[in-house]
């Protein structure tokens, strides 16, 4: 291993393996300084305190993302294939929820599960929720206290798109605590160095949250309403078989992917917008430049920076790095939004850039399928957040969570 500019990363030029800790404060609270060391080494890299090959290229990670030889689905049939050949007894509810989950399946599951839950989140649909959330995001913004400060995660970031997906269930809204604390404790699985401690709690949480669900899903079958979980139901009596597992495990997935990124995004977007000084309501003059910024505070500081896949045959992913059948391979979406291949000047804050594109959502069949809504929710709350506060500034500086995967904001303490 030969050492870099950067002191806590060694990069082997002949073998192209990496060494880097996740878990390194100088890393997490800013990946993108390591990013463009190894943009200018190798866009490919045997990554070896995770012991599979990453791929941070824009182009790279886009085409893999595509790639059908590809997929979420362990070929091992255990979710988290980390887990193979070791006894998992201990996760049984967690593994219950995944085997049924659209985002660790391929076709044709996928596929059908997939069109029964898109039918909530197609365009149309969700902008018939532009008014709610903006009232939502007003009701937030009312119950700061002026005097300050106010950490804008919990009092605004995670409160709003929370509310939105627990409406769109139909579950109580009060539950909403609650249903942020399970799904932290289950996504606590795929942070690196996970422990037993970790795998005990976020499988009490998946046998809970299934629980609760149920609960609901019983009580909807008897009074169905005008939500999703009663179009799940419609739809599984309609002839399509969505089975009740099914049915929860797509319900979890929704709620725990209907805010986590979304309110890692928020923290991220107004800390990046803050960065430029100045009056931030430059940002949001019209619908189309609150688009073209949002669109820029994806690609600027992403809340998901890797994203894995399993080879399904032996592929030579890019020249001399093959992969076998089974093994995994991470896909690094946080460097590829910051590619200086496909971005010019891609360390700047630039929401009238031309090349504006990023693979935050990921791409092809496996797209957040909460797309149109995440971008809805952040375009209202930003906007309404800065024309509401335009003085709003950091009261203290921010820091970065110890969690590579999902990056956020541990706080974000603000004043008026």
């Amino acid at each position: 291993m030969t050492k870099s500019t950067l002191p806590y990363l060694a990069f082997d030029t002949a073998t192209r393996h990496l060494r880097l800790d996740p878990h390194e404060p100088a890393f997490f609270l800013n990946p993108y300084e390591a990013y463009a060391h190894l943009h200018g080494v190798s866009n490919g890299f045997f990554w070896e305190e995770f012991g599979f090959w990453c791929f941070g290229g824009f182009d790279d990670v886009n085409r893999l993302l595509r790639d059908r030889r590809f997929g979420r689905q362990s070929p091992a049939g255990i979710p988290d294939s980390r887990g193979v050949g070791q006894d998992r007894s201990h996760l049984k509810a967690f593994d219950g929820i995944e085997a049924n989950s659209m985002l660790e399946l391929e076709p044709p599951v996928h596929t059908r599960l997939r069109t029964l839950v898109n039918r909530a989140f197609v365009s149309r649909q969700v902008e018939r929720l532009r008014p709610r959330v903006e009232a939502l995001a007003n009701e937030l913004i009312d119950r700061f206290d002026p005097a300050g400060p106010v950490d804008l995660l919990p009092a605004f970031a995670a409160p709003l798109p929370i509310t939105i997906i627990a409406e769109m269930l139909g579950v109580p809204v009060e539950m909403g605590p609650q249903l942020l604390d399970w799904s932290h404790q289950m996504v606590a699985m795929y942070i690196h160095g996970r422990t037993r401690e970790t795998e005990e709690t976020a499988n009490r949480a998946a046998g809970e949250f299934a629980d609760f669900l149920r609960g609901y899903i019983t009580e909807r079958r008897k009074n169905p309403g005008d939500d999703l979980l009663s179009l799940l139901i419609s739809a599984q009596e309609d002839g399509q078989r969505l089975s009740e597992d099914e049915m929860v495990s797509s319900a979890i997935l929704l709620l725990n992917a209907g805010h986590e990124a979304t309110v890692h995004q928020t923290g991220n977007a107004v800390r990046s917008i803050l960065a430029q000084q100045g009056d931030p309501r430059r940002f949001f003059t019209s619908l189309e430049a609150t688009a073209a910024t949002v669109e820029e505070c994806l690609r600027f500081d992403a809340p998901l920076h890797m994203f894995t896949r399993y080879a399904y045959q032996e592929i030579e992913v890019a020249p001399g790095i093959v992969v076998q059948p089974g093994q995994t391979i991470g896909l690094l979406l946080g460097m590829a939004n910051h590619d200086p291949r496909a971005f010019a000047d891609p360390q700047a804050f630039r929401p009238d850039r031309t090349d504006q594109k990023n693979v935050s959502f990921g791409a092809g069949i496996h797209f957040c399928i909460g797309a149109p809504l995440a971008r809805l929710e952040l375009q209202v709350s930003l906007k309404t957040l800065f024309e509401r506060q335009p003085k709003l500034h950091l009261a203290e500086s921010p820091r970065f969570r110890d969690t590579y995967h999902f990056h956020g904001l541990e706080t974000l303490a603000v004043g008026f």
